[in-house]
């Protein structure tokens, strides 16, 4: 029976956890405040060590993740790029840009597609659609790098400009297009400048009203959103961008 680790059980966790259950792995949970190398003794070689904790907590992770499970690693964070992972070492990891939204009390609901790329990559899928998500499998390298950006560009796009418009994506993109094509542009400027990599914004922009499209009455705004600008303009600013709508928009 092949075994998983599963660092934080939170919302994204607990779906991954039964998806792997139901794939017929054994999975061992690692909550705050567990002891990863003694975890790592006792269970040294799993298939995968799936890192599923909050953002502001990930490279808190992967820095302190014993040695023996670097190779295994899987990560599926938001506003995720290569350059994360590399700071700490790790040479390509299993990655997943996950696509559904997993609320307390709600079931998972998919937008479209999950891809995820790495050793792992078979297995997640797997273990995604047999509760119901959609998966595939994409290459490592390029092919996985625009589905990062994609994925940060439907992120960045919608929460930071519901700051100003509110609404649901669909109505962002239907009475406020010019205003969130302004976002997005100054959004792939930015991701071009973190990545070092130019991708077809035509393609971008598709990929992300293809998620429009799979959930128009998703929500531009959450918690997070005033914090994603904020490191936006940090971004920003570490690259000497000028980011005006950004801009515009933290002063408003």
């Amino acid at each position: 029976m092949s075994k998983v680790v599963i660092i934080g059980l939170g919302q994204l966790g607990r779906v991954f956890a039964g998806g792997l259950l139901r794939a017929g792995c054994a999975v061992v949970p690692v909550n705050r405040g567990d002891d990863m190398a003694a975890l790592a003794q006792t269970h040294p070689t799993p298939e995968l060590v799936l890192v599923a904790v909050a953002e502001n907590d990930l490279h808190t992770v992967l820095a302190a993740m014993p040695e023996i499970w670097k190779p295994r690693a899987a990560l599926i964070q938001n506003e995720l790029l290569p350059r994360d992972w590399l700071a700490h070492g790790y040479v390509d990891p299993t990655v997943i840009s996950v696509w559904f939204e997993k609320k307390k009390g709600i079931d998972a609901k998919p937008l479209i597609a999950s891809p995820v790329a790495g050793p792992g990559a078979a297995l997640l899928c797997r273990a995604l659609t047999g509760v119901d998500l959609p998966c595939r499998e994409v290459a490592l390298g390029d092919e996985l790098l625009f589905e990062l950006v994609r994925k940060n560009l439907y992120i960045l796009t919608t929460n930071i400009a519901g700051l100003k418009a509110g609404g649901t994506v669909s109505q962002l993109w239907a009475r406020h297009e010019a205003f969130a094509r302004r976002v997005a542009n100054e959004v792939m400027d930015i991701q071009a400048a973190l990545t070092g990599v130019a991708h077809n914004r035509d393609a971008l922009v598709a990929g992300m009203l293809e998620a429009f499209e799979g959930d128009p009455e998703h929500g531009c705004t959450g918690r997070s959103a005033p914090a994603r600008l904020a490191r936006a303009l940090q971004h920003a600013d570490a690259f000497g961008l000028a980011v005006p709508t950004l801009r515009w928009l933290a002063q408003t």
